[in-house]
């Protein structure tokens, strides 16, 4: 009988031989915020006059950590917590949980990264932004409303999409190339009311890390930058209420012990309430019409015991609109985690992740047609990741995961008495997406970091399912249908992940990465933001997958005891299989979608400056970068390249903070960025009678530039040990400017003859005030 020998095996022989070696043990353990129990992502443990030992806590707040036999006095730090100093006689392997306690501040100051002090300078992570909800409370909202997704917009590198969109561009990638994961379940759409407002409820969420430029090996799949959103765990020490009441939605937020410090839940809902005001006028079609959107984050953990532990988190959120008894429609976003942590031994760590992600919209014309149209994208993931930490000067990182894709790109039925539509839907498209990875953080030297990884990513196109083939002018050839789970195509290939840190000084370092990321689904849009009826393209026998390989270096310093900080980072991405469409393409409910598409190459490179001040009664930053993407496709342009519509060669934001004292707090953000490149008519000539619009570059014009001011104050009412409570106001757009949305090219009323450009702005000064509870 031969012998098999399975991958865990393996790792638990080396991570037992590993573990004790001789005169060599480790002390690992979870590291968790003392009041509320919740685990402290990226809490660092510093051995006292050990300048290369040292680590940091994973997704789970679980650190381990092998060192020689001996006395140690070990640091455990998170910002915004105090310090912990342990000492311990490391004479074998020791479990140290560890809880800090909050510092006291009336107000907190912002901080961007959720780590050590000196993290920029002193970590792998190049291009990477962290978030907490407790460091966006302060900044001004739009419509009181505060938002993770917008305040990302407010750092180097990453672009909104449009006035007022919690849609985003990151260094030269388009809105589909940003992989937006909440607790580790992808969301298709993360907007509500047309990009006005993200999906992300602040209250529930923990932690946001945005990887722009070093990504990861475990993270694939989008060809820009990776958003990782972690919601909170629950109170695991009492039960607590926080609510938020704003002009048009409010939010209640729910927490508490399961069973007291061996588990919790959290519940989290938020609804808009613009439709209520809809009852009072007198017009009885707006009675009739409803518009809102809601949505519901929830979440239960359980220690089963010292090494085993489970999570069970889920969204759901929806919008909804509807006028009168008229027409309707509604889209949103479902998902829903099932994980398991285990810990082999001291120096194993695993998790395992069942994830469903759901997105669809439904689009309902009533009356006499009685037409209802859907569309659908859905996943089931299975993922297998595991943490090995052999010393400590290397954190080895490796798993695996596997992604079915069941994708309904458009359904149309009619009552049977509708003459004017049949039923029609397009065959689903279903895929398997398959990846393994490894990858190691090493520290080499007190001066050198190498982080160094591989993964392969793999897509598999599979039936049942009509798949197409095409002339070279995008005529139909042949049509070939296939049997279930029958592969069709598979694609895919390596991808190379390397960083490296190189320390200039105890202030000063240099740093500098490679990716490839290859990304296998395709966000077709032909408008300039995202829409919920945006179409979702598997790759396929005719669509390749976008490959993005990217280069970046910086030069990181921090002054002032790492009260300033400060970064200059230059990139180079370089993208393949780029998708546009042809002029008056098809791009929704048409089953032959990939006939009107073209394919191309796109490049994007720039510099990013960013200054930020932590501490102090002033606090906030300065971000700039300067930046060119451009594409080329030889069917658009005559083959000439052009820029993307969301080049912006400038783009300045400014945040800043100031304590005017113990309970107020006044904000402001200035935002400035060059106008989106756009394809306006240059001319006009006349057919059959009629005036057409003659247009020769692509995006060969540009929008005017964009700029604005906004304005909060924070006025905390009370605050005591059971009771919190706190006041803000904001007015987005403070002087008022009107920015272009777009610009309308019609016949002028008093001379018919010629064409005037009309400009078209959505926001004027917009005033909130929202009102905050805790207990």
């Amino acid at each position: 009988m031969p012998l098999k020998i399975s991958l865990s095996m393996i790792l638990l022989f080396l991570s037992h031989w590993v573990c004790t070696a001789q005169d060599r043990f480790t002390v690992r353990g979870y590291i968790k915020d003392e009041t509320t129990g919740e685990d402290l992502i990226g809490a660092t443990v510093l051995v006292e006059n050990a300048p290369m030992s040292g680590t940091a806590t994973n997704a789970y707040g679980f650190y381990s950590l092998t060192l020689n036999k001996g006395i140690y006095n070990l640091h455990f730090q998170y910002i915004g917590y105090n310090v912990r100093i342990i000492k311990i006689d490391l004479m074998s392997d020791t479990l140290l949980n560890i809880e800090l306690a909050q510092r006291t501040y009336e107000i907190n100051n912002i901080t961007v990264a959720a780590k050590r002090a000196d993290n920029n300078v002193s970590s792998l992570d190049i291009g990477e932004i962290k978030l907490h909800p407790k460091e966006i409370e302060s900044i001004p909202a739009f419509f009181g409303e505060r938002d993770i997704l917008k305040t990302i917009q407010l750092t180097p590198g990453v672009k909104p999409a449009g006035e007022g969109n919690s849609g985003y561009y990151v260094r030269g990638g388009g809105a589909g190339q940003n992989l937006i994961l909440l607790d580790e379940a992808p969301v298709y759409n993360p907007s509500h009311l047309l990009g006005f407002f993200s999906v992300f409820n602040s209250d529930a969420i923990k932690d946001a890390s945005l990887m722009k430029g070093s990504i990861p090996a475990r993270y694939g799949g989008r060809a820009s930058s990776v958003m990782d959103i972690v919601m909170k765990d629950g109170n695991m020490k009492e039960f607590r209420t926080t609510g938020n009441i704003g002009l048009i939605s409010s939010s209640l937020t729910m927490e508490g012990p399961i069973v007291k410090d061996t588990g919790s839940f959290i519940v989290s809902a938020r609804r808009t309430y613009a439709d209520l005001f809809l009852l009072l006028s007198h017009n009885q079609d707006l009675r009739k019409t409803h518009l809102y959107f809601y949505d519901l984050n929830a979440k239960a953990n359980y220690n089963i015991n010292k090494n085993n532990r489970i999570f069970l988190s889920g969204y759901f959120g929806r919008d909804d609109f509807g006028y009168s008894d008229q027409f309707g429609f509604d889209w949103g976003s479902a998902t829903a985690t099932l994980r398991w942590n285990h810990v082999f031994n001291d120096a194993l760590f695993a998790n395992t992740s069942l994830i469903l992600s759901n997105y669809s919209y439904r689009i309902n014309i009533m009356g006499d047609l009685n037409i209802n149209i859907r569309s659908d994208i859905r996943d089931w993931n299975l993922k297998q990741d595991y943490a090995f930490y052999p010393n400590a000067g290397n954190t080895i990182r490796f798993g695996a995961n596997i992604i079915y894709h069941n994708i309904l790109p458009g359904k149309i039925s009619g009552n049977d008495n509708n003459s004017i539509v049949t039923n029609f839907e397009i065959t689903n498209r279903r895929a398997i997406e398959s990846a393994l990875y490894i990858s190691d953080g090493q520290t080499i030297s007190s001066r050198l970091k190498l982080y160094y990884g591989l993964r392969l990513a793999l897509f598999s196109n599979v039936g049942p399912g009509d798949f197409y083939t095409f002339d070279e002018n995008g005529g139909l050839l042949a049509t070939r249908s296939y049997n279930s789970f029958r592969l069709v195509k598979t694609q895919g290939g390596l991808e190379p992940r390397v960083s490296v840190n190189y320390r200039l000084s105890a202030t000063g370092s240099l740093k500098a990465s490679y990716n490839r990321i290859h990304q296998f689904l395709h966000l077709l849009s032909n408008s300039t933001t995202s829409t919920p009826t945006d179409v979702w393209l598997p790759s396929s026998n005719n669509v390749r997958p976008q490959i993005a390989d990217q280069v970046e270096a910086g030069y990181f310093r921090n002054f002032g005891n790492n009260r300033f900080e400060t970064s200059l980072e230059v990139y180079y991405k370089n993208l393949q299989n780029q998708i546009d469409y042809k002029n008056g393409a098809d791009l929704v409910f048409n089953s032959t979608v990939e006939s009107e598409l073209v394919f191309g190459r796109g490049w994007a490179y720039g510099t990013e400056l960013y200054v930020k001040k932590n501490e102090g009664r002033l606090t906030g930053w300065i971000g700039y970068t300067l930046s060119r993407t451009m594409r080329q496709f030889a069917e658009i342009n005559n083959g000439k390249p052009f820029p993307a519509r969301y080049d912006r060669t400038h783009d300045v934001s400014v945040v800043a903070m100031y304590n005017l004292s113990p309970k107020v707090q006044i904000s402001a953000t200035w935002v400035y960025y060059t106008g989106n490149a756009v394809t306006f008519p240059s001319g006009k000539y006349m057919v059959d009678g009629q005036l057409v619009n003659y247009y020769t570059e692509r995006n060969g014009y540009r929008m005017p530039d964009y700029h604005r001011l906004d304005l909060g104050l924070t006025w905390v009412r009370k605050k005591t040990a059971r009771w919190e409570s706190s006041w803000n106001f904001s007015v987005y757009n403070a002087y008022a400017r009107e920015n272009a949305y777009y610009i309308d090219f019609r016949e002028k009323d008093n001379n018919p003859g010629q064409t005037e450009a009309v400009q078209v702005s959505l926001f004027k000064a917009i005033p909130s005030i929202s009102y905050k509870f805790r207990f």
